[in-house]
């Protein structure tokens, strides 16, 4: 993919690099003063949150382990069908464990729902969710989140993790996705 198909890609840029890297080291701060003294595990959302992730750990204070999680509810689609499939499940055990769900957008909230659901029944000493980005308008399902990055308005956004078909990804900010790469619904 050239540097002219990705600008093409680009509707318009959403949030800046510098503010998604403000804001999350000032999620950080808040994470870590939250959790100090307590067994952090950050459980994170394949394959979108994997930039958050990664950038947030690096903000954090207090010591912290990892583990990932994919879920499908997309496939090539822009809109969440609605089925939420486990394709790749923790490798840790989440029971008395302290774990922060690591997710780069809440759009419906079906997903994340799904997702706190299986979690809860694990055993978990406290279960949370930090997200990127959040779009209230979009909710089906209201999910509490503790720590949001931006709320941003429906719209298609990619960069920052967030991709359109696998792609896109790579971006170093959020972009909305440019209206001619959106197919039509079915």
């Amino acid at each position: 993919m050239t540097q002219t198909e990705l600008e093409r890609a680009v509707g318009e840029i959403l949030i800046e690099e510098e503010a998604i890297q403000a804001r999350i080291g000032e999620l950080g701060v808040e994470i870590s003063a939250d959790y100090t003294g307590r067994d952090l595990l950050l459980v994170g959302v394949l394959k979108g949150a994997v930039f958050f992730m990664a950038d947030l750990m690096r903000e954090l204070t207090v010591p912290c382990e990892i583990d990932f999680m994919a879920i499908s509810s997309y496939g090539a689609a822009t809109d969440s069908s609605g089925v939420v499939r486990i394709l790749k499940d923790l490798d840790i055990n989440v029971s008395g464990r302290d774990v922060l769900v690591v997710e780069d957008i809440i759009d419906s909230g079906l997903t994340l729902s799904y997702l706190m659901r299986n979690l809860r029944a694990r055993k978990p000493a406290s279960l949370e969710v930090v997200t990127l980005l959040t779009k209230p308008e979009r909710r089906e399902i209201d999910v509490p989140v503790r720590y949001v990055g931006f709320e941003i308005p429906n719209r298609f956004v990619i960069g920052y993790g967030l991709d359109f078909a696998e792609r896109y990804r790579n971006l170093p900010y959020v972009a909305v996705l440019h209206s001619d790469l959106i197919p039509p619904p079915h």
